[in-house]
């Protein structure tokens, strides 16, 4: 029997924290936080006030939509958690992830660094071993994601990755298609959900 869509109410963005990130970058998370507001998509993000993490959190609230950041205790000073949206303040990282997981219909990757691989892996991990079939979708400016996506391909070439790995996600390469990529794939329900939180 064929499963009916839900509707996507919220997606997390997962992408850098540096100020010092490129320019395009920035505005284009800015951009982003308003098509979610735009499209009555709730942001979960990192909490944090700083690069494209605080660009898209702004944008999302200047534009009036609902926002939840949510960060480990030990970085609210350090990423200058944002204190005009709703925050959940957590003890460490792993309860931060988990979170943002649970709070969360779809996802979106945004340039970042060696944090926002971490989470990366870790979602796609659990993708892998069919714990969620929730969207995720990569925003990928000049190319950069796609050092990442043949890695994953040479896994799958070396088989030790199975084949239909590589359709676990959409990329797109402007930012205004981020929204009607996360909108075209819907979210299915999927049973095991519940299983990330105890497996994860």
């Amino acid at each position: 029997m064929r499963r009916e869509r839900q509707r996507l109410e919220s997606a997390c963005v997962f992408c850098g924290s540096s100020d010092e990130a490129d320019a395009d970058f920035l505005r284009a998370a800015g951009v982003l936080g308003k098509a979610l507001a735009d499209a009555g998509i709730k942001l979960v993000y990192g909490g944090g006030g700083v690069g494209l993490m605080g660009a898209v959190a702004r944008g999302a609230h200047n534009a009036g939509g609902d926002v939840l950041g949510i960060i480990p205790t030990f970085l609210v000073g350090k990423e200058r958690a944002l204190e005009t949206v709703e925050h959940i303040i957590v003890d460490n990282m792993h309860e931060r992830k988990m979170l943002m997981f649970q709070r969360s219909d779809s996802f979106v990757i945004l340039p970042g660094g060696i944090g926002t691989l971490e989470e990366v892996v870790e979602l796609l991990s659990w993708r892998r071993l069919d714990l969620h079939a929730k969207p995720v979708v990569f925003y990928n400016p000049r190319g950069f994601w796609e050092p990442l996506f043949r890695l994953f391909q040479h896994t799958v070439d070396e088989k030790l990755t199975p084949p239909d790995f590589m359709q676990a996600w959409v990329s797109v390469d402007t930012v205004d298609g981020i929204v009607p990529a996360l909108l075209g794939q819907g979210r299915e329900p999927y049973p095991s959900e519940a299983a990330v939180g105890r497996r994860g």
